[in-house]
């Protein structure tokens, strides 16, 4: 969001910041009225005659993140899950957007939050001292208090511990806060996947129900622990895991993957077709989108071809009907 222009600036030094009006808006940002009423309709911005200089600037992140090719509810599922976990009336507004791919995090308070994965992301804004992309860190749910700063000083050490592949030192460390703060379930998490790369299997499921206990709406915690569980080849177990990822983050695009995948596994064509369709409409571009398409393609040649059997002999039903049976 462009936050270095003055009203004035904006729409000329003899005009007042009072409000903006509906033509105003489509002058100053060059938008035609059908894309601010769409903007309005996905619930993007709430509809009004008369706008404020901030909920312009609102609609410029808009017009950009839309111009980059952002989907609308992309956006949409990001702030809404950013209102819930921060307690933030408008993201829009009282953090900044940042755009990774066809997604969208927050900048705020001097971190980068995805708030659909609940993670915190290292900012490489920040320098080249960043030391990784990503860190499975959860926001704290509004009210729920923060970790003390000790502890979220020693998370960042482990994690960097990990990064100069100092793996043995990384787990201590996890391990500590573990015994620290028994709630803080991307120590749990961390430390699962480490074990998960050992295949030691049965202590990263340990670690990963671990971290659905501290916080149970993690769903970084439910996706692992259908990893290992598939791992395990235990697929019922798995799909219920990957199920409840997709319950919590409806737009995961890696849920909706693994969950086609265990489905196609245990031979559930269709649930494994419904699946593969919404990754697709997620994910559109890249390797495995282009799987997933082929695989939409055979089980919908595969479903024509078996959708239903004639019976041996004919059996009138109406007019020159013959009896069909569907094939589950």
């Amino acid at each position: 969001m462009s936050q270095n222009l003055s009203c004035q600036e904006v729409i000329g030094q003899d005009s007042t910041c009072e409000g903006f009006t509906r033509p105003d808006v489509l002058r100053i940002l060059q938008i035609s009225i059908h894309q601010l009423q769409g903007w309005e309709r996905a619930g993007l911005i709430a509809a009004r005659e008369s706008y404020s200089f901030q909920e312009l600037g609102q609609l410029r992140t808009l017009r950009s993140l839309r111009a980059g090719d952002v989907p609308a509810a992309s956006i949409r599922h990001s702030i809404v899950a950013m209102r819930a976990i921060s307690g933030m009336a408008n993201p829009l507004e009282e953090a900044a957007v940042v755009r990774t791919g066809r997604q969208i995090v927050f900048r705020h308070l001097g971190a980068i939050f995805d708030p659909v994965r609940r993670q915190l992301c290292f900012d490489f804004e920040r320098g080249k001292g960043a030391e990784a992309a990503s860190v499975a860190e959860p926001m704290r749910r509004a009210g729920a208090g923060v970790a003390a700063p000790k502890v979220q000083d020693r998370f960042l050490a482990a994690v960097q511990a990990e990064e100069a592949g100092e793996k043995r030192r990384a787990m201590e460390i996890y391990e500590e806060i573990i015994a620290v703060d028994s709630k803080y379930a991307a120590a749990y998490i961390n430390l699962g996947t480490i074990y998960f790369h050992l295949r030691q299997y049965d202590r990263a499921e340990e670690l990963y129900r671990s971290a659905t206990v501290a916080d149970p709406e993690y769903v970084l915690a439910f996706f692992d622990l259908g990893n290992v569980l598939d791992e395990l080849d235990r697929m019922d177990e798995s799909i219920e895991a990957y199920k409840q990822a997709v319950a919590l983050s409806p737009k995961y695009a890696d849920a909706h993957y693994n969950l086609a995948l265990a489905y196609e596994r245990r031979g559930e064509r269709r649930n494994a077709l419904r699946h593969w369709q919404v990754y697709v409409r997620l994910d559109r571009n890249g390797p495995w989108a282009d799987h997933a398409r082929g695989q939409i393609h055979r089980l919908l040649r595969a479903e024509k071809l078996s959708i239903a059997w004639r019976a041996d002999r004919f059996v009138a039903r109406g007019k020159g009907k013959a009896a069909l049976r569907l094939v589950e």
